[in-house]
């Protein structure tokens, strides 16, 4: 696993992004893409609610590839809950599997429930060791509070 500064949306179309969710849905089935790099990839990709929200009905709480070089990393399972480092274990872990089922050789993960979620790093890091290699990069912004 690498880490870096800087923009996630620079690896836009170069590399695979993750971006952190939940397990919540709005009332027409959409996914809630409440704040962070989730809220970001919505405003990019305005399909990417009706999407998730879909897979989330149909499967559950899980990483999906959600096209477009996007996938979901659940870090809790409503915008409201608290964060739980044993869904952001899952989660790295089911991303590995996923990443090497499909080939992936760059993805680029915001750190998970750090920022908003207001995790600390050093708490977090740890859960994703075991399962990121070196084709994982986490990257945080200079501005990011973890």
């Amino acid at each position: 696993m690498l880490e870096i500064e800087g923009n996630i949306w620079a690896y836009a179309a170069k590399s695979v992004i993750a971006i952190t969710t939940n397990g919540s849905l709005t009332s027409d089935g959409r996914a809630i893409f409440g704040r962070g790099v989730a809220k970001q990839a919505a405003l990019r990709y305005p399909e990417l609610a009706h999407k998730l929200g879909s897979l989330l009905k149909d499967k559950g709480n899980h990483v999906f590839d959600l096209g477009n070089g996007i996938v979901s990393f659940p870090v809790e399972e409503t915008p409201w809950s608290l964060l739980d480092l044993r869904i952001i274990a899952s989660s790295a872990e089911e991303l590995r599997q996923l990443a090497d089922f499909i080939g992936w050789q760059k993805i680029i993960v915001p750190r998970p429930g750090c920022g908003g979620g207001g995790l600390a790093w050093k708490d977090v890091k740890p859960q994703l060791e075991p399962w990121f290699d070196e084709r994982f990069v986490v990257i945080s912004q200079k501005t990011e509070a973890c």
